[in-house]
């Protein structure tokens, strides 16, 4: 399976920008999809992840100003991104989850950048 993320790039704060990653290959074999964070300095941190049938987890730190969703008919993943903030500034990467076995999957890093 290979993911490619998009959508990063530069915004001032309180802007908003939307991550897709497209999942290719053995999409058979993805379960929950979902996007990390690295910030320069810090770890790999969970920002949100839903499952095939819609259900959603958040991080505190998002809640109420990112939203995720997908398409399973494409086996896209997205991040809609509002009110952003300059702590929100780092690496996003997109994940899968695999349904079986290991090991899960990793998009290469989109990085937002939220200016003050």
């Amino acid at each position: 399976v290979q993911l490619q993320a998009s959508g990063g790039g530069l915004v001032q704060a309180g802007g908003t920008l939307r991550l897709s990653c497209a999942a290719s290959g053995s999409i058979s074999s993805i379960g929950n999809m979902g996007w990390y964070r690295q910030a320069p300095g810090k770890q790999r941190e969970l920002v949100a992840s839903i499952t095939k049938l819609g259900w959603s987890n958040y991080a505190d730190s998002v809640k109420g100003r990112f939203t995720i969703s997908r398409d399973n008919a494409k086996t896209t993943v997205y991040l809609q991104m509002n009110s952003l903030k300059p702590e929100d500034t780092a690496a996003y990467y997109c994940k899968a989850w695999r349904l079986y076995g290991a090991p899960d999957y990793w998009g290469q890093g989109t990085q937002v950048t939220v200016s003050s």
